[in-house]
């Protein structure tokens, strides 16, 4: 009997599609019923949308379900965007206690603050949290649950639905809600891991951060910073200069106290543009002097290596036992306009972490943690992979 079961069904009645994924889902187990089982719809249809959350939370006869509305869908080895579809993922749990929550914002004195996860455990594990992005503050939430947490990983994507603001569908057990989070938190002996893949690699030297402004890198090494990436880009190759012209990241060391910088070591953050006046780069983050940082670049062939690397080291890391199943948040922006096909990510996770049990969904943000912090990403692949 298979611990972990997932399923991917294509139909335009997306009643019709739960009900099939489900089974398809359940049939590895043998009979076992599910502890976990997670649901994402992709669909037209709000209402419809909503319809397929609840069938699974009803029929799925799991302690606790957990699901969300996307734009796509994964399951079954292969990814759908865009079309009506349905991925179910079940789980075998002994020995892992469950407590899944539904989060909201609620107003304050000194603001607002979130409220509805569970009291934290000393046996807390991993968190896995499924957003909405127009009515949940998902930076702001992460961002503190490094320190109100204790550094418990936090792993999971931001959902969506099909009309924008309003239309994302959450399931937590038997409730269907249109805002906010919902989630769950494993604990006791729980065996599950976060990979994140960022999807990028380096170019150019690792520098340090000489002078800085708020999220604007003024100086690398003591160079204006616009001079130094200028100078590094005119060293590169004339194929790499072209991906540096359409697609550069910055890459900041997570730990400064490392002999060597490996390309999973690096936080990968957008650069928005220059500072024209002051020769500096505005990045998508708060970049202090002293840090070291090093460029990056995006393509479907950088992506590919690096997923692979991910999931090499996990799978070669002998203490960590064989890959059972996983959850799978992928980028809205990897799948067929990234390598040309949604089935990518799906297809090389399986192929070579777990074979089986793999499910999730194309997200509008991807959360999970790099060097032991969360953080919210965006052309990630967030993974949690659960072994024996």
């Amino acid at each position: 009997m298979a611990r972990f079961g997932d399923a991917l069904v294509e139909d335009a009645d997306l009643d019709q599609a739960a009900e099939r994924a489900l089974r398809g889902a359940l049939k590895p187990l043998d009979g076992a019923e599910p502890d976990l089982t997670a649901v994402f719809v992709c669909g037209s249809s709000d209402d419809a949308t909503a319809g397929a959350l609840h069938l699974v939370a009803a029929a799925s006869n799991a302690s606790t379900v957990v699901g969300c509305s996307a734009t796509g869908v994964i399951g079954g080895g292969r990814g759908l965007e865009g079309t009506s579809a349905v991925a179910v993922w079940c789980a075998v749990l002994p020995g892992v206690r469950l407590r899944s929550f539904s989060l909201e914002v609620m107003p304050t004195d000194e603001g607002l603050a979130v409220v509805g996860m569970p009291e934290p455990a000393r046996d807390d594990v991993v968190a896995v949290v499924l957003a909405d992005p127009w009515s949940f503050p998902v930076d702001g939430f992460v961002a503190g649950s490094n320190e109100s947490r204790g550094g418990l990983p936090v792993v999971g994507g931001m959902a969506a639905g099909a009309h924008g603001r309003g239309s994302t569908r959450l399931l937590v057990d038997g409730t269907v809600i249109d805002r906010g989070a919902v989630g769950v938190m494993l604990s006791g002996a729980v065996n599950a891991y976060p990979l994140v893949s960022q999807g990028c690699r380096p170019i150019g030297p690792a520098m340090t951060v000489t002078a800085a402004e708020d999220n604007v890198i003024l100086e690398l090494a003591g160079v204006p910073a616009v001079t130094k990436l200028r100078e590094i880009v005119a060293e590169l190759p004339p194929v790499e200069q072209a991906m540096a012209t359409s697609g550069l990241q910055l890459g900041i060391a997570r730990d400064e106290y490392v002999d060597e910088h490996r390309q999973g070591d690096f936080l990968v953050r957008g650069i928005a543009g220059a500072d024209a006046e002051r020769e500096g780069l505005v990045v998508g983050d708060v970049v202090p002097v002293g840090r070291t940082v090093r460029f990056q670049v995006r393509d479907a062939e950088a992506a590919d290596a690096d997923l692979r690397e991910v999931l090499g080291d996990f799978r070669d890391n002998p203490s960590r036992g064989r890959a059972e199943g996983a959850l799978l948040f992928s980028c809205n922006g990897r799948g067929a306009s990234l390598f040309g096909s949604a089935d990518h990510d799906p297809m090389v996770l399986r192929e070579a972490l777990a074979h089986s049990g793999v499910a999730g969904f194309f997200a509008a943000g991807e959360i999970g943690p790099v060097g032991g912090r969360n953080f919210v990403h965006g052309f990630t692949a967030s993974m949690l992979a659960f072994t024996g």
